[in-house]
């Protein structure tokens, strides 16, 4: 952890937040969101992920068009930004996320979906959401988790969360996200437990030699098999958690 380093990167990265939330207020209302506003969120997530010093590596063939519901495992609020910085992603995250300082605005304006688990007509609301992306071609991002972990093993997955790319037809490409910390596997940016956003961003922009490896799977159809057989949701959620978890070990 060094000081000087935090304070430098926080100089870089608190006006590239302004900044993002400048071009979210004042220039998307005034352009199509498909493709330009996904060229602009990739732009910027992947020099939001230089100035935080992440590194990222991409490993295997990201589905870069057409509709596709990516599936990761769920480490840190960096997850989002990551897949970001590949191909801008819809991504369905539960409600609390909005509510945080900045990050939380942010993924909001950059089009996350999000769910609020409490409310009986939640679900369906967010299937027709999903719908809506995929119908413009859009990448959908889950964490099936429901939850981050330390990035070394998974937690059941929630199979209701495929049903959409199920009913739509949309293959689901699996994605194994291992964090690096100086050339090790590392929980160190995992933001888990009772830990503060605050806390993890003081430890995260601190540090030295962070890196992601963003693993893309082989994609799952939903389409019938050549039986005529189409999988079911805990199918589909079987075959991509056990995917990812073979990246992890």
């Amino acid at each position: 952890m060094n000081l000087l380093r935090f304070i430098a990167r926080l100089c870089l990265v608190v006006p590239w937040i302004l900044t993002g939330l400048a071009i979210i207020a004042l220039v998307y209302p005034w352009i199509s969101p498909v493709p330009t506003r996904a060229a602009i969120n990739r732009w910027w997530s992947r020099h939001l992920m230089r100035m935080c010093g992440i590194r990222i590596s991409v490993i295997g063939q990201a589905r870069m068009s057409g509709p596709v519901m990516w599936v990761p495992n769920h480490v840190s609020w960096i997850d989002i930004f990551v897949v970001n910085a590949v191909r801008a992603t819809a991504f369905v995250a539960k409600s609390e996320i909005r509510a945080w300082p900045l990050i939380g605005w942010l993924a909001a304006g950059a089009g996350s979906l999000f769910i609020d688990r409490g409310q009986r007509h939640a679900v369906h609301d967010m299937s027709s959401a999903i719908r809506k992306c995929f119908d413009n071609g859009e990448a959908v991002g889950l964490f099936p988790e429901g939850t981050t972990t330390e990035g070394f093993g998974l937690r059941p997955f929630f199979a209701s969360l495929f049903e959409p790319a199920r009913e739509a037809g949309v293959d689901i490409q699996p994605v194994a996200l291992r964090f690096y910390h100086r050339g090790e596997r590392s929980s160190f940016a995992a933001f888990v437990g009772e830990e503060t956003l605050v806390a993890n961003l003081w430890r995260v922009l601190g540090a030295a030699g962070l890196s992601v490896e963003v693993v893309f799977l082989p994609v799952l159809h939903t389409a019938p098999d050549e039986a005529g057989e189409t999988p079911t949701r805990l199918q589909l959620s079987h075959a991509a958690r056990d995917a990812i978890a073979a990246q992890l070990i």
